[in-house]
């Protein structure tokens, strides 16, 4: 069970990093966006999101954003979703109803 997991998880990150190279969007943010808010979700120290991470998040459909609170790749990026669910607040935003 474990190696299958592993493997899901590899095919999830391998699908991300190609995505980001082809200058895809997720939820109306560039991966480059997205990599911009991170270490503002990052454990154990989160950093204040940046201003560039407060800009893209004016644009972003955070009701698909929600839909990647559960995703096995969040915790293989360091990324924790309680803390990036904190990210719009802080950028004086209103906090997502996920």
């Amino acid at each position: 069970m474990k190696i299958e997991a592993s493997i899901l998880v590899a095919i999830l990150v391998f699908e991300f990093v190609v995505s980001a190279a082809k200058g895809q969007e997720v939820c109306s943010l560039t991966v480059g966006e997205l990599m911009e808010c991170r270490p503002a979700a990052t454990p154990p120290k989160p950093e204040n999101p940046s201003a560039a991470c407060c800009k893209a998040l004016k644009h972003a459909d955070f009701k698909c954003l929600c839909n990647y609170l559960d995703n096995p790749v969040l915790p293989s990026l360091n990324i924790d979703p309680k803390l990036a669910l904190q990210i719009p607040k802080k950028c004086g935003l209103p906090t997502p109803q996920c």
